[in-house]
């Protein structure tokens, strides 16, 4: 038997004041976007905002239904949305935040698995990774430098 180890290197920022300047607006765009999520069931509103190579920002909101597994994430909304728009593209960095209508999330909430799970997709199609900030409500951002950060044991087409 043989055991591995796999490490995580994430970066936290005290508040979104602390961010750079462009990924400041980045999160503020987030912020935006998460105002007009659609969240009528869970209360649990989330904004994504991408960064594209070109400096177009593209966002996305959850988007709940009655029918539940039929909703989306904020993050696949918005990277699809840029798959479709942008196709050629490039993905930089992502912004994510998210906010109850029942309590302040104040930990920083990363993306879910599914969402993981596509992301990571497009980074293996862009051969580039997508670095991704993600916060609560309020509170500390944390940088992840690429999904890998945050499912390092990526299942991609190689495997197919």
């Amino acid at each position: 038997m043989k055991k591995i180890t796999i490490e995580t290197h994430l970066e936290v920022f005290e508040s979104v004041d602390t961010l750079p300047k462009d990924i400041q607006e980045l999160m503020n765009k987030a912020q935006q976007a998460r105002e007009n999520a659609y969240a009528p069931y869970s209360h649990f509103m989330v904004g994504a905002a991408i960064k594209l190579d070109s400096g177009e920002i593209v966002l996305g909101n959850n988007q709940e239904n009655a029918a539940f597994p039929s909703g989306l994430c904020a993050e696949r909304v918005a990277a699809f949305h840029a798959g479709a728009t942008y196709p050629d593209a490039i993905l930089k960095q992502m912004a994510l935040t998210v906010r109850s209508l029942n309590h302040t999330v104040a930990v920083p909430t990363p993306p879910c698995g599914a969402c993981r799970q596509v992301l990571a997709e497009y980074e293996v199609k862009q051969r580039s990774p997508i670095a991704i900030y993600f916060m609560g409500e309020t509170g500390k951002v944390v940088k992840a430098n690429s999904i890998k950060e945050l499912l390092p044991l990526i299942f991609d087409n190689s495997y197919l």
